[in-house]
């Protein structure tokens, strides 16, 4: 065989040989099966968008409140009335918590109590024995203010020692109304030492807002000013004490550690203390006091505070014109009054005070009211960031001494204690619009 023959058998071996093998591979192939696919991750949950957010309900619009009427007060016109009759130098006033019943000291040593809606008097049996000469006496008087539940009324006076010689005492008793009697009397204080003569007590007694009782002290007409004994602190004369409502003296007082000074002492350097009042708002102590030939002043204490008398005064010696001491505001170891009357000024011998908190005189809420004696007319006083202004007199026209005033809780009146026998016990309201 020719290789061109042998080439081409060889060429057709192969050809078949391809086909066959395609031939045994034309068989269906089985499809692979199908993967699912994984299921799609959750999305990301997506801060909402502000604009996705329903729009906030708005709350209706609240009408405005109409404007405060700023109208003042229309000016009162105070008118007097008698509530009752029959007093002998009655000198201190305190209302019992409802407002009507008016507890009356008088200094010859009658303790009463006046209904004052009706105008009757009750007398008081129980009341401590009392050294009535000079300016002695039964003097003031203060309510506890857990009354009725403590039943304690409180009570200063002037009292003996038996050799002639008087102090200022405070005791304390319990009112029983029904039967008219203070009950358990108990004697708390005594200052010392006793003098002679029956002048300058003091004697206003008040509860602070801090609970705690006060009491003023004269200086016994002590007339040493180159060795006082207000300036003294080793006694209590001259001073206002702080004492807690049992007589015993709080571990806060000013001077407890000082074993040179009467633990009781709170404030020094008086002569006369007989006016005392709480501050409505600021809780402060304020006081008038007695000077000499004029040198009246109104002070604002402070705890353990030298009031000046007789190291620092605006008066004179009596008769004369003679200054006592320096003037307040040259010295800086001493509290200056806050108002005051100078040397011959006329003065204006003060006693009892308040302030004025009630209804009956609007215009009048916050004012300072204080008793003139010699002057013989009630003093008001705006005040106004511890700064006093005085208004017109109140009762010039009656020729009565002025020894305490309170006002009422319930009514809002002003209530007056006149100052000498036989005398009534009077009120102020107000007559504006009155037919």
């Amino acid at each position: 065989m020719d290789r061109r023959v042998a080439g081409v058998v060889a060429v057709l071996v192969v050809v078949v040989g391809l086909a066959a093998f395609l031939l045994l591979r034309d068989e269906p192939v089985p499809e692979a099966p199908e993967v699912a696919e994984p299921p799609e991750e959750p999305e990301e949950p997506r801060e909402p968008d502000v604009a996705d957010e329903p729009p906030e309900e708005q709350p209706e619009e609240e009408p405005e409140p109409p404007e405060p009427d700023l109208e003042p007060p229309p000016e009162p016109d105070p008118v007097v009335e008698i509530v009752a009759e029959g007093f002998d130098q009655p000198w201190g006033l305190a209302f019992l918590p409802d407002g009507q019943q008016l507890v009356v000291t008088q200094a010859p040593g009658r303790l009463s109590v006046v209904d004052t809606a009706t105008g009757s008097v009750r007398d008081i049996d129980g009341a401590p024995e009392v050294d009535a000469g000079g300016q002695g006496g039964l003097l003031d008087v203060a309510v506890d203010p857990n009354f009725p539940d403590s039943g304690w009324v409180y009570l200063t006076y002037a009292a003996g020692d038996g050799t002639g010689a008087t102090s200022t005492h405070l005791a304390r008793g319990r009112l029983d109304l029904e039967q008219e009697r203070l009950d358990d009397l108990e004697l708390l204080f005594v200052a010392e030492p006793f003098r002679d003569g029956g002048l300058h007590y003091g004697s206003r007694v008040e509860f602070g807002a801090d609970g705690y009782l006060f009491m003023t002290i004269g200086d016994r007409g002590d007339k040493s000013f180159d060795d006082h004994v207000a300036q003294d602190r080793s006694n209590t004369l001259g001073t206002t004490i702080r004492l807690a409502a049992d007589g015993s003296v709080p571990d806060d007082n000013p001077f407890v550690d000082d074993p040179g000074v009467a633990d009781e002492i709170y404030t020094y350097g008086h002569r006369n203390v007989q006016g005392m009042a709480v501050h409505p708002d600021t809780g402060e102590l304020w006081q008038s006091e007695h000077g000499e030939e004029d040198g009246d002043e109104i002070n604002v204490l402070e705890a353990g505070g030298n009031h000046g008398w007789p190291v620092a005064h605006t008066g004179c010696q009596y008769g004369t014109d003679i200054p006592i001491g320096d003037h307040p505001a040259d010295r800086d170891d001493v509290i200056d009054p806050v108002f005051y009357w100078e040397c011959h000024t006329g003065g204006f011998p003060p006693a009892g005070m308040t302030f004025y908190v009630g209804d009956e005189f609007a215009a009048w809420e916050g004012d300072l009211l204080v008793g003139g004696l010699a002057s013989q007319y009630l003093a008001r006083f705006t005040v106004e960031d511890g700064q006093l202004e005085e208004q017109e007199p109140l009762l010039t026209d009656e020729g009565w001494r002025i020894r305490d005033v309170v006002v009422g809780p319930r009514d809002g009146a002003i209530y007056v204690a006149l100052d000498g026998g036989g005398v009534p016990l009077v009120r102020l309201v107000d007559g504006a619009g009155a037919e």
